[in-house]
Parts: C-alpha cells; structure tokens; sequence
C-alpha cells in the first residue's frame, strides 16, 4: 500500500486521516514522480490525461492551456515537474486511485476494508 502525496497539502493529509491510512507515504516533491507509478496508470486507464493536474499554477504559467497535449507530452509533464500529477494517488491491492473526489476516497476506503 502506497500513496503519493504532498506533504503540505492539507487535502492529501485529511485523506490520509479520514482513511487512517498506515501504509507508506512516498514525497512527490522530495523524491519526483517515479516512472513506474506512470506506467502503471498508462496500463490501469488507458492514458496518462486522468493523472494530469490541470490546477497546477504552472499550467497556466506554462501556457499550456492554449496547446493541445499529446499522451507522451503529458507523461514529461508528470515526470519533469510533480505539481502536474493529480494527487493523492493511492496503490491499495494492486489497484490505482488517483484524486480526491469523495467517489475516490470512498472506493480507496473499501479497497482498504
């Protein structure tokens, strides 16, 4: 059991709290986004876009609002800069959660049952 998180961001941390989670946390800011998290969610979905933070500050900072991104273009992304990655990700089972809507961290909280 992983998650992908920041640790400063108070959403990441009332998940972890609301699921009591005690698997590991692994520091996207500290550590980068592992190139095999990314594969795995390529082969769980399909793309990378369902990972894809269209929030992060530099989206609009990089202009990439105005351009049409390709799968390959968003998986550099991901890689080059961490704020790019939808978070928090969860691995629970073999199975990928990724984001923070309440449908998500309730399929999280039942994967962990």
């Amino acid at each position: 059991m992983k998650a992908y998180i920041l640790p400063s961001c108070s959403t990441c941390n009332r998940i972890l709290k609301q699921l009591e989670w005690s698997g590991e946390t692994i520091n996207i800011k500290a550590k980068g986004v592992p190139a095999s998290l990314l594969t795995q969610i390529k082969a769980a979905y399909g793309s990378y876009e369902v990972a894809f933070s269209r929030r992060a500050m530099k989206y609009k900072s990089m202009g990439l609002k105005d351009k049409k991104l390709s799968d390959n273009d968003i998986k550099m992304l991901i890689l080059s800069e961490y704020t790019f990655l939808k978070r928090p990700v969860f691995e629970v089972n073999g199975q990928l959660f990724i984001g923070n809507s309440a449908k998500v961290v309730a399929e999280v909280k039942a994967a962990l049952q």
